[in-house]
């Protein structure tokens, strides 16, 4: 095992094949964004969604893929120009990994592509127990979804943060206001097939917790670009909170647990959720201004 794998691995209590499964991907998601960092990405994009979240911020569950958004809409921007720098890169740390386009059937501002391998052979990369690794099926694939967002809505901030593993480099991000407005859109209006994708509620009690400072113009930049707001008028503070709420009176709470339920460590955090209790966090989201990307 490589040294820095190692190092990163031992973060982790590995005491079942979920415990390696969910290191894997976590180290290989960190190796991904040194691989971005070298192919100079993020001098074109910057780094969002829960990943983001978990990576640079400490969020408590785990989140499967990679999120970015381009600086400024580019519609020709390729996402294939990084793949070589990001199979070299993961293969330098012991994993055979392939990068492979998604080719859409509907047009789309979001590229995508996954990171894929043999889910046995890169558990033994890590050193995973061979009588835990007997349990997966053969053949089964590891998959690290990545999507860039080529048209993002104007509005965000972006900084820098620094990573120190598996060695120090630096990943340009969405600012926590700005990714907090991301979460809210994706709370207020995602439609992920007639479900409620209970994730969403999750971070949002972990930004009212932590950084509930919310970039309400991007927010209704993004709303704009959907369909959600139209017209000269801004999105007030008061037009917020109706919308906060009316979500919280169609939420369907046992359908938001079952969704979280095999991404969070401490499921009885989940026990307190309520409307009442949706409510009171909602009333913690304070407003701040960040109007220029």
């Amino acid at each position: 095992m490589h040294d820095a794998v190692a190092r990163m691995l031992s973060r982790y209590e590995n005491r079942s094949l979920d415990d390696q499964m969910r290191a894997l991907r976590e180290i290989i998601q960190e190796v991904a964004l040194l691989g971005l960092w070298r192919a100079r990405f993020f001098e074109h994009g910057a780094f969002y969604g829960g990943t983001a979240l978990r990576i640079l911020h400490g969020l408590d569950r785990f989140s499967e893929d990679l999120d970015f958004s381009l600086l400024a809409p580019a519609a020709d921007f390729s996402l294939q120009r990084f793949s070589a720098a990001l199979e070299e890169e993961v293969r330098a740390f012991g994993f055979n990994l392939r990068v492979e386009s998604v080719n859409k059937s509907v047009e789309s501002a979001v590229q995508s592509a996954f990171l894929k391998a043999n889910t046995r052979n890169e558990l033994l990369v890590i050193e995973t127990d061979e009588r835990l690794t007997r349990n997966i099926p053969p053949g089964q694939v590891l998959k690290i979804k990545i999507e860039v967002d080529t048209d993002p809505p104007p509005g965000f901030m972006t900084t820098t943060r620094y990573l120190l593993q598996p060695i120090p480099f630096a990943v340009r991000c969405y600012t926590l206001p700005s990714l907090f407005a991301g979460k809210i859109h994706a709370l207020l209006f995602r439609r992920w097939n007639n479900r409620v994708k209970g994730r969403d509620w999750y971070d949002l009690v972990w930004y009212a917790a932590n950084h509930p400072q919310l970039n309400l113009y991007h927010l209704e930049q993004r709303m704009r670009q959907t369909g959600q707001w139209s017209g000269e008028s801004r999105l007030t503070k008061e037009q917020f909170a109706e919308l906060m709420n009316s979500a919280i009176d169609r939420l369907d709470l046992e359908q938001a647990r079952q969704d979280v339920f095999p991404f969070v460590k401490d499921q009885q955090a989940l026990a307190i959720w309520s409307r009442d209790f949706f409510r009171d966090v909602a009333a913690r989201i304070s407003i701040v201004e960040e109007q220029e990307a």
